[in-house]
């Protein structure tokens, strides 16, 4: 299939419907530990946790050797093997109560082609809106990117990094309990999170990767957990990915009517960065 063939999937839709229901919202709260506890019916799902519903049920048999499952259906057949949910837009208009059913719109909103370092690459941006007793709840852009193999990936140098004194922050040890747990959250079979041989003599990593929304969720965490005001938007930029080798930092600094976050690799660079819009 060629690219030309891509783009009829430009404004392909698909409506998924899920219980926002207490035991998912209980064991993301096990996994991420927030200082506010588990979550309780009927209480508001706190922000970015919509990522644990309306997830891809594919069959075990429909399944590639990566762990994602076929594209051809709602998702384009990009034939570029490397995946990567690359960044997003969302607005939080009311917040999704727990214990009750909603129901999530998508469309393909655009398909690019780029070249980059290791070759052509193609980018999807795919629109959701998620509606609760017929009020839209959330809005959200996201970029995935589909690219080449490359060359394989370094390991990070780790470095010390230098103290800040104008930002909150807060180191992650990530390890493999962590990853597995956050692929169980989100029922996301891509090996390179769980299966070491796989992620390092397959992909070219050199330990498993850190999973994006994971990155992202925690630092809206440590954004929500150090304000008051009301949180209507975030957005996020993957630049570069971390892996379970060292630990990573988080750093989040109030400005005015936002907080800009970024998580710091080991070796100090910036691996995804963030920002937070406060409500009145």
């Amino acid at each position: 299939m060629s690219s030309a063939d891509w783009m009829a999937w430009i404004g392909r839709t698909e409506r998924v419907e899920d219980n926002i229901c207490l035991a998912q919202a209980i064991a993301a709260a096990a996994t991420l530990e927030p200082p506010s506890g588990a979550p309780t019916a009927d209480s508001p799902l706190p922000p970015l946790w919509h990522w644990f519903y309306f997830l891809p049920r594919a069959p075990q048999s429909q399944l590639g050797s990566d762990g994602h499952p076929q594209r051809g259906g709602f998702i384009p057949p990009i034939p570029y093997p490397r995946r990567m949910f690359a960044g997003a837009r969302i607005r939080f208009h009311h917040p999704l109560r727990i214990g009750q059913p909603a129901h999530r719109e998508g469309i393909i909103r655009n398909i690019t082609q780029k070249s980059g370092r290791s070759g052509p690459l193609a980018f999807v941006t795919v629109g959701y809106q998620i509606y609760q007793n017929e009020m839209l709840c959330i809005e959200e852009e996201q970029d995935i990117v589909y690219r080449e193999p490359g060359a394989p990936v370094p390991a990070p140098t780790p470095v010390e990094l230098p103290p800040v004194n104008d930002a909150i922050t807060r180191t992650v040890v990530p390890d493999s309990r962590l990853l597995f747990r956050f692929s169980a959250l989100t029922f996301n079979a891509h090996r390179i999170h769980y299966d070491r041989p796989y992620a390092q003599h397959e992909e070219g990593y050199p330990g498993l990767v850190v999973h994006g929304p994971l990155v992202a969720i925690l630092l809206m965490e440590l954004a929500r957990h150090h304000t008051s005001r009301p949180i209507v938007g975030f957005s996020f930029r993957s630049q570069a990915p971390l892996f379970d080798l060292a630990p990573f930092r988080l750093l989040a600094r109030p400005n005015g009517d936002r907080i800009d976050l970024e998580a710091q690799g080991p070796d100090g660079t910036t691996a995804l960065g963030a920002t937070v819009e406060l409500g009145g």
